[in-house]
């Protein structure tokens, strides 16, 4: 059963989506994703709690700009607020990872432990694999959509990732087709030159475990941010799944295993912690 409810934030109405029972799960989705995304990716079994952050699904856009990874882990501590959880574990989806990264180093009293699937950034603003996603928002503002589209097809960026990330470029035409794209293309103007706002030295002094899952095949979420934060958390646990890209099943049914292993460790432990 999927509980639904509004978090409103001074200047922006979001939604809020609870589903399951058990260990407490704050997982995000990536940048112009959302609940649907995050029912696809996270497994059942648990207590799931998801903020479609701004533009994203059914929450506005709100009036603050520029959106940032700031804002949204704000919102989202907010919604663990509304939801009446004092601790969780924190995870999400490439932007989502971020904003869990962010939530675990910036309230370390509050996260238990991590879920990073598929991370797109590490410690740097703007890395260099959001430049497709900064491309495509540019085009969006700049030209009507029609041409933009037209753009960014003809473009060397969308002929690389039609050999190397079919998957990627899939998700970036899928920018051009939405209702709210002239809006939307700020918010991934915005995302893809920010960065979490932690540094390697934060996340060394994180004393909770984690799981961080990458995939091959993958220009926007690199194999190598995977390997990076793995090899940075003290007490993470590092899993390579199939890429999306070459078998959507397996892909999907390897994250769901690697997710529930390491949550139901995680509850294992945690119910043997005196209370």
């Amino acid at each position: 059963m999927v509980r639904l409810a509004t978090l409103l934030r001074r200047d922006a109405a979001l939604r809020l989506y609870d589903a399951g029972s058990g260990l407490p799960v704050v997982f995000q989705h990536g940048l112009g994703g959302g609940e649907a995304q995050v029912a696809q990716t996270f497994p059942t079994g648990f207590r799931r709690v998801t903020l479609e952050c701004r533009g994203h699904g059914g929450s506005s856009l709100g009036e603050r700009r520029p959106f940032s990874f700031e804002m949204f882990a704000d919102d989202v501590l907010a919604a663990a607020d509304q939801a009446g959880l004092e601790r969780f574990v924190a995870g999400g989806v490439s932007m989502g990872a971020a904003i869990a990264l962010r939530l675990a180093c910036r309230h370390p009293k509050r996260v238990s432990a991590l879920v990073l699937v598929r991370p797109a950034w590490t410690f740097a603003a703007a890395p260099e694999n959001m430049r497709p996603i900064a491309e495509v928002a540019e085009l969006i503002l700049q030209h009507d959509i029609d041409e933009a589209r037209t753009l960014f097809a003809q473009s060397a960026t969308a002929t690389r990732l039609y050999r190397e990330a079919p998957d990627n470029l899939s998700s970036l035409l899928g920018y051009f087709d939405r209702p709210d794209a002239k809006g939307f293309a700020q918010v991934l103007a915005n995302i893809a030159s920010d960065g979490p706002g932690v540094s390697e030295r934060d996340v060394a002094g994180l004393a909770i475990p984690a799981l961080v899952v990458g995939n091959a095949m993958d220009a926007v979420h690199p194999l190598s941010s995977a390997y990076t934060l793995a090899a940075a958390i003290p007490n993470a646990t590092f899993a390579e799944v199939t890429p999306k890209a070459a078998d959507s099943k397996k892909h999907f049914n390897e994250l769901h295993a690697q997710i529930t292993t390491f949550l139901q460790s995680h509850s294992k432990v945690r119910s043997l912690l005196p209370s």
